[in-house]
């Protein structure tokens, strides 16, 4: 049994995907966590019915639109961070960042508590008319970070066994495998086996190889020559496809067209004197773009395939998380595009023949800053994390090229650059991806952007790389602001925080410690949290807890009173010194001490990585000056520093100049022109990191509400397209799924255009639909909220044997399977062999408590199970009945394994043509599309037919048999 039912995601121009696959015996997978740019809570109502279910969950992509709201939900929804989650290293590594830059950049992705939710308050009847907008607790950085930290990783090709939820169905041998997907780094295709069923789920993949990510390993069976699709992919019971990527009219001639179309409108615009603004996400397609840019001005600066054009441009990136992001990247090369990896080990053989006695610095001043570097160091892209960083940017003078985030020009740093770059005629703002709307909410900037640049293609009729003007244009779009409440608002809030905190309780239970153990996490960095079990072992942790303390520590999580913290208040307020003692008792007399827990791993102590920085990289580590050690703030009332600390100003503004900046100032003579620039801006960019503080959505202290103001923006610019979506086109689809052959197609992740226009082509190509010869196959489209029935189409039942016919069944193992070939005779359960087989048992049953009554045997016969039985022929039948057929071979044998086996045995195989392996040069194994194993022997092979060990061909024969389970008849 398999049922699909999309939550998010099916036939809507929504981008989130959300998807529940249902298998037998109650287990539930939930296969992403996406959310759209409106965070309306009231999308995840359906995931939130369906939590207590979940047996675990999978991530495809490191994308708003497939973990969105991952974060969210471990934070709000109890239970959630019970289930195991699984991923790709690069989707848990850049997916956090993502949330982590999400959150810093918009209150939006806090979301407003729902109206329904405040309606039975007593509280509620001012706001009968609208919603307060009241904002929800968002998750901070590090509980982001502790949140990511529960998903395990997978390698590629990796069969793994998930582990069920604690409130989970047994899974029963159902094994889960990722596959490469393109589209993002670490991106997947997941291949889920359960019995018979077998469920490829494809959403949002590349075939196409590009400058950083390879393609989809749709074709990448090893001994197949890129000609056959895998072999663990192909035929599975039911696949889930999207087509979302097949509207758009690609751009002919692939990558090179792609990028020379972009190339050729930034040039045209740097030429005129203009900037150009690239709106894109901040960790997954935003790779391939810096990486495209960082080449093309690498080469038209060294006068290496270029006309210097570029020179007199800067290329910058900003992202609140763009400098951890490519820290990140640049330890997963592995997961990228070969050529990535042979471009490192280049440069790191040139860097290491280089004299080692020199230092760094010697080395990049004698080589004038030609030395190569690794992919996403970056020579000529600059970093933008903060506010202020952005703000000097655009007030600079000169033609600049902008990388920033979000795609949707909903939130970061891409909304303000917009609104800077949108009244000068000379600039351009190219969108990469498709801006899709969401239904019931007013459109966007990039969405009005989107439209407008489509209407105008429309008329001109031409695919793509138009430049439109929007000369005169205006749009409307809303500002988010957070204010603290007022009035009644407050007791509002603090009402619901009680009823979610008492919910949580009780769905929790007993378990609720397990939970509050992962959140551990986040107190241990901020010191708010004390414990004692550092020598405890990691199973036992949690145990301890009982029911009040775990109460407590959920509500110290939530945000309480100054009554209810009490002395408490000292270290969970900021700028609160004070608290009166009189009449205290206990430890309510005493100032709360918290004793910091010794954090360690595997390898021994946590290593903090900003204190192995080289000089040239303490300048900027999480947006803050990191050169004299540490953040520079005000002098406060009550705060600490340390006696030798020169990075505290005084009161009036005045700041001491430590003497170690003026010595690398003047050690750093022969540094670049960019080391010398970041030095010089090196107290400015500290005195704006507090006001970038004051400028973030979090400045509000305590509850807050959402505020939106419209805001006009008046369009001079001009706008133009280049697809860097990264997604299938209708011709990959069209090619594809045929070779796939799924007996079931699940159409999802794509508006109702999109979807039944791929529906069409499928089922022209492939003959669908019920009444069909064989190869024909069922094709869905489901709405949000349709459960489809998928389940596989075979003649299975369940029997049960009896003992004489399992006494002569000799078990063959193939791949962890019994198999065994059988003849015998169904017959119907027979009620009475149970009460013979026990009849011993309810003697004795009789013996000590009396007769057994009527009704209780009775009772008995109706719940028996009444499952048939196969028994074996009887002797003046077997006769007559008695098979013909021969003992057959089962199994698969992978021609890669088969040349390992000839490799060994002192004879030569190698791959020549198409998925062909010759042997001696004289026998030719092929595997067809069907799994059968064809060898083509030439006349040299069977010189001596007798001679079974001289011969090639009968010692290839004998090696596939011996690879096989010979399966006898009974």
């Amino acid at each position: 049994m398999f049922n699909f039912t999309p939550l998010l995601g099916a036939q809507s121009s929504s981008p989130a995907s959300q998807s529940i696959l249902e298998f037998e015996g109650g287990i539930k997978a939930l296969i992403d966590v996406g959310w759209d740019e409106s965070f309306d809570v009231e999308e995840l109502k359906g995931l939130e019915r369906q939590v207590s279910t979940l047996s675990f969950i999978l991530l495809t992509h490191a994308t708003t639109a497939h973990l969105g709201a991952f974060a969210h939900c471990c934070k709000h929804f109890p239970l959630f961070t019970r289930i195991p989650v699984y991923a790709t290293l690069p989707v848990i590594s850049l997916g956090r960042t993502l949330l982590q830059d999400l959150y810093a950049s918009t209150p939006l992705a806090s979301s407003t508590i729902p109206k329904d939710a405040l309606s039975e308050s007593a509280f509620s009847l001012p706001f009968r008319d609208g919603n307060p907008n009241i904002l929800l607790q968002p998750p901070t950085s590090d509980e982001i970070a502790s949140y990511f930290s529960l998903i395990n990783p997978l390698k590629y090709s990796q069969p793994h066994q998930p582990l069920p939820s604690p409130f989970s169905p047994p899974l029963g041998g159902l094994t889960i495998t990722a596959y490469s997907a393109g589209h993002t780094l670490g991106g997947t295709i997941w291949h889920i086996q359960h019995g018979l069923e077998s469920i490829v789920y494809a959403v949002d993949w590349n075939q196409a190889r590009e400058h950083v990510l390879a393609g989809a390993a749709w074709l990448g069976g090893a001994g197949t020559g890129g000609s056959e699709v895998l072999e663990q992919l192909r035929r599975p019971t039911a696949m889930i496809c999207s087509s979302r990527g097949a509207g758009p009219v690609a751009l002919a001639g692939g990558r090179n067209k792609r990028d020379e179309a972009l190339l050729s409108m930034i040039r045209d615009t740097v030429e005129a004197g203009g900037s150009v603004l690239i709106p894109s996400d901040s960790s997954a397609r935003v790779l391939e773009l810096a990486y495209l840019l960082e080449e093309t001005w690498h080469a038209d600066t060294s006068g290496r395939g270029g006309n210097g054009s570029l020179q007199n441009a800067k290329v910058f990136l900003a992202s609140r998380t763009g400098g951890a992001t490519m820290r990140y990247v640049r330890s997963m090369l592995e997961w990228m595009e070969e050529g990535i990896v042979k471009e490192f080990e280049t440069a790191s053989g040139i860097l290491d023949n280089q004299d080692q006695r020199r230092t760094r610095n010697q080395q990049a001043s004698k080589t004038n800053g030609d030395k190569p570097s690794a992919p996403f160091d970056f020579k000529h892209i600059k970093l933008l994390e903060r506010r202020s960083q952005v703000n000097r940017m655009l007030g600079t003078a000169g033609p600049k090229v902008i990388l920033a985030s979000d795609t949707s020009l909903e939130w970061g740093f891409s909304r303000d650059t917009a609104r800077s770059l949108a009244s000068d005629p000379r600039n351009l703002v190219i969108m990469t991806q498709r801006v899709g709307g969401v239904p019931g909410r007013d459109k966007g900037l990039g969405e009005f952007l989107w439209d407008l640049w489509n209407q105008q293609r429309s008329q001109n009729e031409t695919a793509s790389a138009v430049i439109v003007d929007t000369t005169g244009k205006e749009v409307v779009v809303q500002r988010a602001q957070t204010v603290p409440l007022e009035g009644t608002e407050l007791p509002l809030y603090q009402e619901y925080l009680a009823r979610q905190r008492q919910l949580q309780t009780t769905l929790q239970g007993d378990a609720s410690a397990s939970i509050e153990t992962t959140a551990d996490v986040v107190d241990d960095r901020s010191s708010s949290t004390s414990t004692t079990s550092e020598d405890t072992d990691m199973e036992h942790q949690g145990k301890v807890l009982n029911t009040t303390a775990t109460m407590q520590h959920t509500r110290n999580k939530l945000g309480l009173s100054d009554a209810e913290l009490g002395i408490n208040i000292l270290i969970r307020r900021k700028n609160v010194h004070d608290y009166e003692v009189r009449g205290k008792k206990g430890r309510e007399k005493m100032f709360p001490y918290v004793s910091k827990r010794r954090r360690a791993d595997d390898f021994g102590d946590l290593i903090r990585p900003e204190d192995y920085l080289r000089a040239e990289e303490r300048d900027e580590v999480d947006g803050e000056d990191m050169r004299d050690g540490g953040p520079k703030k005000e002098n406060e009332v009550g705060q600490k520093r340390k006696w030798d600390d020169p990075g505290l100003r005084n009161v009036d503004g005045a700041r001491r100049m430590p003497n170690t900046a003026n010595k690398r100032r003047r050690a750093g003579t022969g540094a670049s022109h960019d080391m010398m620039d970041s030095i010089e801006h090196a107290d400015t960019e500290s005195e704006a990191s507090d006001s970038d503080f004051e400028e973030g959505p979090n400045t509000v202290e305590g509850p807050s509400k959402l505020v939106l103001e419209p805001e006009t923006i008046r369009l001079n610019c001009r706008i133009s397209f280049v697809d860097f979506s990264g997604l299938h086109d209708r011709r990959s689809i069209q090619m594809l799924v045929p070779l796939i052959k799924p007996r079931k197609l699940i159409l999802v992740a794509g508006d109702e255009t999109d979807t039944s226009e791929v529906a069409e082509d499928c089922r022209r190509l492939m003959g669908a639909g019920p009444g069909q010869p064989e190869g024909g196959i069922d094709i869905f489209t489901p709405a949000v909220g349709m459960t489809i029935d998928a389940s596989v189409d075979t003649n299975a039942w369940t029997v049960k044997l009896s003992r004489t016919m399992a006494k002569k069944l000799h078990w063959q193992k193939v791949k962890g399977l019994g198999v065994v070939a059988i003849t015998g005779q169904l017959q119907a359960a027979n009620l009475d062999d149970d009460i013979k087989l026990e009849g011993g048992a309810k003697k004795k049953l009789k013996s000590a408590s009396g007769d057994l009554s009527g009704p209780t045997s009775k009772q008995a016969n109706s719940d028996a199970d009444v499952t048939p039985v196969l028994d074996v022929i009887p002797a003046n039948m077997a006769a007559s009945a008695r098979s013909v057929a021969q003992p057959f071979h089962v199994g698969d044998l992978r021609l890669a394994d088969l040349r390992r086996i000839m490799q060994s045995s002192g004879m030569s195989a190698e791959f020549r043509g198409e998925g062909t392996l010759v042997i001696n040069g004289t026998v030719a194994v092929r595997k067809s599309a069907t799994g059968q194993i064809e060898i083509d022997g030439g006349a040299y092979s069977m010189a001596d037919p007798r001679n079974t060990e001289a011969g090639t061909f009968f010692k290839v024969k004998r090696k596939i048999y011996e690879g096989l389970a010979v399966v006898a008849g009974v």
